[in-house]
């Protein structure tokens, strides 16, 4: 047991590297830092590589110290992704804070090398003087901290007072953070954008003068500075249609914001759109549903600021107040929406069912219907006709909320009123229509990630399943997809596996007449990423199929089977054997070769398992 969970560690050391090593150059004021780390724990990729080959007895120590270079590593893997994608303009400003954090990275390193016997794990003398080598690089740099760009730094700082930079202290920032083409202005533009975001929109001054900063350096590379090529950019900005960031759109409206306002719960929104909620009654924040503690709106000036800039970079124009009242047709609905309300709180049964009938009709029919029946308060009396006697009723209700759900505001209202667990409930015992729209109806409202938790725990993976098995087609498709979204969480995949799913789905994968292979085998990857959903699909006997969908499936099927080999075969021995029995090898290598990004790597894994199991058998036959 200890010498397995060693092998899995230093499986981990093994992959850890590999990503490390696999991160793309960085070019910005800490370069040389973020530079030398990953050289250094690359030189360490040897070490681990013939570990896992001799597969040594670790005691209690050594577990220990590899523990601890785990911990140190995955911690060098977040301070490199977060270097290399953060902003540049930030990062020059705190280069002292960022150096510090290098520092106690490479520390921890160091720390967790001198804690590992390597004398014991009997490496080979070339690996031996490796590992002293690079333990040497890392003892020194834990001695010393690395000293930033002064030039740069004084530049920075003369912004930083408020001063007007001249043209060629711009152009030496330009130069020295490495924002001289149209793709640097974008990339550093987005990861300010997100920043200032994360901060949750505080008016900060860092972001104002960073974005003061960044639009001077843009002026300079659009007015066309001789040393820097924008043509190509510039083209590319004038004729395409640029996606305008989830976070400057409001949540309500979904357009592009031109007065942002923070409610109290932290979110933002639209002015006008956020003013004409709680104009209607509403007490909580449509995002996140909880109770507004007031209605005060505060302006998010940073927003403002990040969303012109965006708007300017990309040749945008920002939307304009239209004081004209906007005709929708929702105008016209809403008599007829009061009307059916009333029939669905005084009417008879017959009066309730078609009523229910008509909203579904009218919810479906375009967006401001949407936001009226639901602001006319029908959402909760649409809950109550879930548990309808009248079959039809149920289906009606169902498939309204369903509709309403489109909607983001109204998945928040949905879920506030206790939904769930009705639906659900008609998920179980309605009839075939309604137990498909239930479905759909838990899939749409498994968008937003909290609601995944809420729905496994009411029940919903058994009662889906059965539908996978016994719906229609479009019943099972709805089933699957709703299956699928669920299981991101790591809650419902145990609630999947535990529930039987894998036969249902090893049987739609076997007969291509279901139409449904796609769906199972996308439903298979994610649940071969957690231990039961791979010891359940081993215990299925897939091997057989999921050659053949290497061999002839569709590319998006060949990528979701790989995935399921190379879950199945990491640290099995049996099924690499019984891959090469079923002739796998040269599918893979095909599937290297020509399969998308992620199958060309899953495959080469599970090719690289099968050689080592290969060179094992050979030496042990000599």
């Amino acid at each position: 047991m200890a010498n397995q969970e060693g092998g899995d560690l230093v499986t981990q050391l093994v992959d850890l590297v590999k990503e490390i090593s696999g991160l793309p150059d960085c070019r910005n004021a800490v370069r040389k830092m973020y530079g030398n780390l990953m050289r250094r724990v690359k030189l360490l990729s040897p070490l681990f590589e013939e570990l896992k080959d001799n597969e040594p007895q670790l005691d209690d120590g050594d577990r220990k110290g590899l523990q601890a270079l785990r911990n140190a590593l995955n911690l060098a893997l977040e301070l490199l992704k977060l270097v290399n994608d953060g902003s540049k303009i930030f990062q020059a400003l705190q280069f002292d804070k960022t150096a510090g954090k290098f520092h106690v990275v490479t520390t921890q390193i160091e720390e967790a090398l001198s804690q590992i016997h390597y004398d014991r794990f009997n490496l080979s003398e070339e690996v031996h003087e490796q590992i002293k080598l690079v333990h040497g690089q890392f003892r020194r740099a834990k001695g010393r901290m690395d000293s930033p760009d002064l030039q740069l730094q004084r530049d920075l700082a003369m912004v930083s007072k408020g001063n007007d930079p001249d043209p060629e202290t711009v152009k030496r920032l330009s130069e020295k953070l490495y924002l001289t083409m149209v793709n640097d202005l974008k990339r550093e533009s987005i990861a300010i954008h997100d920043m200032a975001i994360l901060s949750g929109g505080d008016p900060e001054e860092r972001f104002e003068m960073m974005s003061f900063l960044l639009k001077k350096i843009k002026d300079l590379v659009m007015l066309g500075n001789p040393e820097v090529d924008t043509s190509d950019g510039e083209k590319s900005m004038k004729h395409r249609s640029p996606v305008i960031p989830d976070d400057f759109r409001c949540p309500i409206s979904l357009e592009l914001m031109k007065d942002p306002v923070i409610v109290s719960t932290g979110q933002t929104y639209e002015r006008s759109s956020i003013q004409k909620w709680l104009d209607a009654g509403h007490k909580m924040c449509p995002k996140t549903q909880q109770t507004l503690l007031h209605t005060a709106l505060t302006p998010n000036y940073v927003l403002k600021s990040l969303i012109a800039l965006w708007c300017d970079s990309n040749g945008v124009e920002l939307p304009k107040s239209d004081n004209k009242p906007r005709r929708t047709g929702s105008e016209c609905d809403r008599t007829v929406i009061g009307s059916l309300l009333q029939k669905l709180v005084i009417g008879d049964s017959d009066e309730q069912r078609s009523a229910a009938g008509e909203l579904r009709l009218l919810a479906k029919r375009n967006a401001d219907n949407r936001v009226c029946i639901a602001e006319a308060g029908a959402i909760p009396l649409l809950v109550e006709l879930l548990s309808s006697h009248d079959g039809r009723t149920q289906e009606h209700a169902v498939t309204a909320l369903l509709n309403l759900s489109i909607n983001e505001a109204n998945k928040g209202i949905i879920v506030s009123v206790g939904a769930i667990p009705d639906i659900v409930d008609v998920l179980k015992n309605g009839s075939t229509e309604a137990r498909e729209n239930a479905a759909a109806t838990l899939f749409s409202l498994s968008v937003v990630d909290e609601n995944k938790v809420a729905i496994g725990a009411a029940g919903a993976i058994q009662p889906l399943i059965n539908l996978l098995q016994d719906g229609t087609p479009r019943g099972k498709k709805d089933a699957a997809t709703a299956i699928f979204n669920l299981c991101i969480y790591q809650g419902n995949k145990v609630r999947a596996v535990r529930a039987g799913i894998v036969t249902p789905l090893m049987r739609l994968l076997e007969d291509a007449s279901h139409g449904m292979m796609d769906e199972a085998l996308a439903i298979l990857a994610i649940l071969a990423s957690h231990h039961e959903g791979k010891m359940a699909i081993a215990e299925a006997d897939p091997m057989p199929v999921l050659v053949e969908v290497i061999r002839t499936g569709s590319a998006r099927n060949r990528e979701n089977g790989s995935a399921v080999l190379w879950s199945l075969c990491a640290g099995d021995v049996r099924s690499l054997k019984m891959m090469k029995e079923l002739g796998a090898e040269e599918v893979l290598k095909e599937l290297s070769e020509n399969g998308t990004d992620r199958a060309k790597r899953k495959a080469g894994s599970v090719l690289e398992l099968l050689q080592r199991v290969e060179s094992v058998e050979t030496v042990i036959g000599s």
